[in-house]
């Protein structure tokens, strides 16, 4: 297994397991990157850049990292909060009057945030052709009704939570929406490999690699239990629960090799990374960062603290796990486990990752172009949490573990 790239001593425990998710999972082409006090301490690249493909993954590979999209889409209403823009405690329709259509008078703008805006499904659900237009989105919101009262509830906002996202900043900024916003403000200054709305020249440049569905690993007799809790089986296999009309918000969905939907900014799914720009991003909300003209910090500690208190808590009436939200990220728990219990981050359907955890100065970034049924907890990500945490106790490093 030729793996490339670097770790810095006492964390060799890191470089360990990504070999094994060769070896072991099934890999076929990955990343993994991971900042220790805005310092990269691991840097590694293993695999062909597409899934379906003999071509090496290289440095600076990127790919399609699916929700872990909506973690760095969350830092822009942070951010525009922080300046004043945005009243997280304002009602949506005060920014967006059409909005307030079907009772969705209530409906604030800290609940598109944590999930609990009662908005994750359409009645008519979008087609790939509609989502290219960035208006047919937020119109499709703002027409839709909650299937339960705003605030009262929470439930994974798999889709909609773009639309949502995108059509306030497009409001306080006065056209400018999420994927522009994050261009110029975060991954411009920070020199990122990281875009929402994938630019022709990147695309041109054969920046991102082809993604596609992996077969299931063998089950290893001292590996983890990996089945599925029977409701939530049930729950994705029944075409009317909100399950599954939450991921079937966009039907069919798009080809996430297709560089037109890659071109497109849709803030809760289609993020291109690699595994330095995600870790990167996460390590610039906790510290700082020498960025492209100067050193960075995105989040001061008051609005780390606004991500990471909790919002939402239990039940999760579209995952139907038990799930935990701040303000536009999920929080360490059973269905996504970080670092510790104040890791804060965002994992993407099928193995991306992205987080950060304050107190250890940590932040991680992992891509893959092979993606699996996993929604919040892949194996192979995990197996890469589990490594730094070892890393860290090796140091002697205190870090509360799951």
């Amino acid at each position: 297994m030729n793996v490339h790239g670097t770790v810095a001593g006492g964390f060799e425990p890191v470089r360990d397991a990504f070999v094994r998710n060769f070896t072991a999972l099934g890999e076929r082409g990955a990343a993994v990157a991971v900042y220790r006090d805005g310092r990269k301490v691991v840097d590694l690249w293993a695999g062909t850049r597409d899934v379906d493909g003999t071509a090496p993954w290289r440095r600076g590979t990127a790919q399609v990292v699916r929700s872990a999209t909506k973690g760095v889409a969350a830092a822009v209403p942070l951010l525009l909060h922080r300046r004043g823009e945005l009243d997280l405690d304002a009602p949506v329709g005060e920014y967006w009057p059409e909005f307030k259509a079907h009772g969705k008078e209530r409906v604030l703008v800290r609940h598109v945030l944590n999930h609990r805006a009662g908005l994750p499904v359409l009645d008519r659900p979008l087609t790939p052709e509609d989502v290219l237009d960035p208006l047919r989105g937020p119109a499709a919101v703002a027409a839709q009704a909650p299937v339960w009262e705003p605030g009262t509830d929470h439930g994974y906002h798999a889709l909609t939570y773009g639309w949502l996202l995108d059509e306030l900043v497009r409001r306080v900024t006065g056209g400018r929406g999420a994927g522009e916003w994050i261009a110029d403000e975060i991954a411009g200054p920070l020199g990122l490999d990281l875009w929402v709305g994938l630019p022709a020249a990147e695309e041109a440049a054969g920046r991102a690699g082809r993604v596609g569905r992996l077969e299931e690993p063998e089950p290893s007799a001292n590996g983890p239990r990996l089945r599925p809790k029977r409701a939530v089986t049930e729950a994705y296999g029944d075409p009317d629960s909100l399950t599954r009309r939450a991921f079937a918000a966009i039907t069919p969905f798009p080809d996430q090799n297709d560089p037109v939907y890659r071109a497109a900014a849709l803030p809760a799914a289609n993020g291109i990374a690699t595994a330095d720009g995600l870790a990167r991003f996460y390590a610039a909300l906790i510290g700082e960062v020498d960025g492209v003209t100067r050193s960075v910090r995105l989040f001061d500690p008051a609005t780390t603290e606004l991500a990471r208190a909790e919002e939402s808590a239990g039940p999760d009436r579209v995952l139907v796990v038990n799930t935990r939200f701040g303000l536009g990220y999920m929080l360490h728990g059973s269905a996504s486990p970080f670092l510790s219990a104040g890791s804060f981050g965002h994992p993407g359907r099928g193995g991306s990752l992205g987080f950060a955890d304050p107190e250890a100065g940590i932040a991680l970034g992992y891509v893959t172009n092979g993606f699996r049924k996993t929604v919040t907890a892949d194996p192979r990500a995990q197996a890469l949490v589990r490594a730094v945490r070892a890393s860290l106790a090796g140091s002697g490093s205190d870090v509360d573990g799951v």
